[in-house]
């Protein structure tokens, strides 16, 4: 196989394994049980690292009912199978009745607690209020929905005399932690589901190690993910291969990895007679999801009846093919010169080359003489969409062939239109941010008539910038409030009919980066993920990756660079990112390596979309 596909399959570099071996032999950086000394309970919020395993402590003979709940909340963070010592502090009727899979609910730190009734000799009940500031949210199906602002959270634990002891009788299903807690409980996965011939990957959380329901390990947890279909916000623009009811063959908790790096995957009965281009497609949402997942390499996935008999395998080349992934590598990066032409430069995966020197495209936009502000490239890179400095016209041009500019395919009266981009069906966006009468308009195929596009949600917010995904189903949305910030939105896009009389519209937006007060610019990245630059209440500005979901990814932030006011990434991991900083121009970063100048004077930095 060829080093292109061996990119998509290889293990990431800020991937750590899971713990090995601390249940047994007592290693350097493991939590263990010491054999003598005071027993003390961990605090749920003490933001343990991620390798520490933390168990909880059964309630003692006598505990009152503050003691009751401080150890519930601990135990309920802890890595105790089926949540076995928080069940302790539960009445008989209320750990049968209590759902903890059924959500989490995450807080910014752990919960404080407020008695609501006197507690004294002669009580038959007592009830706590539980409190604090949630910052999003995990529901039934493992999605992360995250919160613009800190929310009220306000619940209630109901406690009973079960004997001569305090118990928990009514609680609300699911988990409440702190957000250092969920940190070290679960990581971020991508499932993957088809949008017409192309993957689109579905950021879930799984535990970081068994389930304590389900007894899964983190990628059976995450094969039963992905079976049971994509998360709600996502479930309207794709399809999965498998048939309706699929799921892992009943008693299945662990998958067999074998020493060929092939991962072996029993079906129920639902997924054991399908044609073999379906199971294909199916085994290639597997071979995905799996190589976002594992710290081992996985080369092949084997697809198994519910008898243990062959039904389908796919290795890396085939899913490559079934997934048409070849046709999202960049061959260049472009960027506005000082004299206002797109220019573009090779595409270098070699972090200790240095940049290609750049040199204008071919066809109208250079001969024409077009002075340029900003431009999208065609993710064929046959095409290109180009904003004049007047930011009043929108044309279309070759890069392939020359001949004449011809007329702009949309005006702006109010001459505000926005950086244009492309989606991966190709078809064109861009923004009218006429104050007056703002717009999101599409064009059909890059040259076809504008559409307005509706934009639910926006709640007064004026579009500023947008970018497109490459699978077309997602759009990242810079929306500017009244009193001037600037958020990132991302919305789903939605499609009735087909071809040039299709209606488009962007449904449920949703906070991108909800820890931003500020954002300047954003890029689409590999797997999914945004690139952006903004800052915090207060805080400096970063240059970070995120999930879709508007979660924070394990990459964390990128080196600084100063005045960063454009960037762009690239679906090809081994590509640097390209930026415009006031102080240096077009400037990379290598996988790597530290941020280089390209060229001390030039603008709009992008990759083809």
């Amino acid at each position: 196989m060829d080093a292109d596909r061996r990119r998509l399959f290889r293990r990431r570099p800020w991937q750590t394994p899971a713990l090995l071996g601390c249940s047994g032999l007592l290693l350097a950086g493991c939590a263990s049980m010491p054999d003598s000394g005071e027993v003390r309970p961990v605090q749920a919020s003490q933001g343990a690292d991620s390798q520490v395993r933390v168990f909880g402590v059964p309630p003692r003979d006598g505990a009152q009912p503050a003691q009751i709940v401080d150890g519930f909340m601990e135990a309920m963070a802890s890595d105790d199978p089926q949540l076995a010592t928080a069940r302790k502090y539960l009445t008989k009727r209320a750990s049968k009745a209590w759902k903890p899979g059924a959500g989490v609910t995450v807080l910014a730190a752990a919960p404080g607690r407020q008695p609501e009734r006197s507690i004294d000799k002669e009580s038959v009940g007592a009830r706590f209020k539980l409190t604090g500031k949630q910052v999003a949210g995990v529901d039934e199906r493992r999605a992360y929905q995250p919160q613009a602002g800190a929310g009220d959270y306000e619940e209630h634990l109901q406690l009973v005399k079960d004997g001569k002891e305090w118990r928990i009788d009514a609680l609300p299903d699911g988990l409440v932690l702190a957000e250092s807690d969920f940190q070290r409980i679960f990581q971020p996965v991508n499932k993957y589901y088809f949008a017409a011939d192309k993957l689109v990957a579905d950021p879930v959380y799984v535990r970081q190690r068994q389930d304590p329901e389900s007894r899964m390990d983190p990628m059976t947890q995450t094969v039963k993910a992905l079976l049971e279909g994509p998360t709600k916000w996502l479930a309207p623009v794709v399809t999965s291969s498998f048939p309706t009811g699929s799921g892992l063959k009943p008693g299945t908790t662990t998958l067999t990895y074998g020493g060929q790096n092939v991962l072996k995957v029993p079906l129920n009965d639902k997924a054991s007679n399908v044609a073999q281009t379906q199971c294909t497609r199916m085994a290639t949402q597997l071979l995905f999801t799996m190589a976002d997942l594992t710290s081992s390499r996985v080369d092949r996935v084997e697809l198994l009846r519910s008898d243990d008999s062959p039904l389908c395998d796919v290795d890396e080349a085939l899913a490559e093919v079934t997934a048409h992934q070849g046709s999202r590598r960049a061959d260049h990066q472009y960027f506005v010169d000082s004299e206002h032409r797109l220019v573009r430069m090779q595409a270098r995966r070699d972090s200790e080359s240095k940049p290609a020197a750049a040199e204008p495209v071919a066809g109208p936009l250079t001969s024409a003489g077009l002075q340029l502000s900003t431009v999208a490239v065609a993710h064929d890179e046959k095409r290109a969409a180009a904003v004049p400095l007047d930011r009043r016209s929108l044309y279309v041009a070759s890069l392939t062939t020359d001949g004449p500019l011809g007329k702009p395919v949309l005006t702006s009266a109010a001459r505000q239109l926005s950086a244009p981009s492309w989606d991966g069906r190709g078809d064109l966006w861009v923004a009218d941010r006429d104050p007056a009468k703002p717009v999101l308009w599409r064009l059909p195929g890059g040259t076809g008539k504008p559409q307005a596009v509706d934009v639910a949600g926006l709640a007064g917010g004026r579009v500023e910038a947008i970018r497109v995904s490459a699978d077309g189903v997602r759009i990242a949305l810079l929306v500017s409030s009244k009193d001037g910030r600037k958020t990132l939105q991302t919305g789903r896009v939605e499609r009735r009919g087909s071809g040039s009389a299709a209606t488009v519209s962007v449904r449920e937006l949703r906070p991108a980066a909800p820890r931003m007060a500020d954002v300047t610019a954003m890029s689409w990245a590999s797997r999914g993920r945004l690139l952006v630059v903004g800052r915090e209440s207060g805080g400096l500005l970063q240059v970070r990756y995120m999930h879709a979901d508007g979660s924070a990814t394990t990459s964390g932030n990128l080196p600084g660079a100063t005045g960063v006011t454009a960037i762009a990434a690239s679906e090809d991991e081994r590509l640097p990112v390209v930026a415009h900083s006031e102080e240096d121009g077009i400037v990379w970063l290598p996988p790597g390596a530290q941020w280089k100048t390209v060229v001390e004077d030039g603008a709009a930095p992008v990759y083809p979309g």
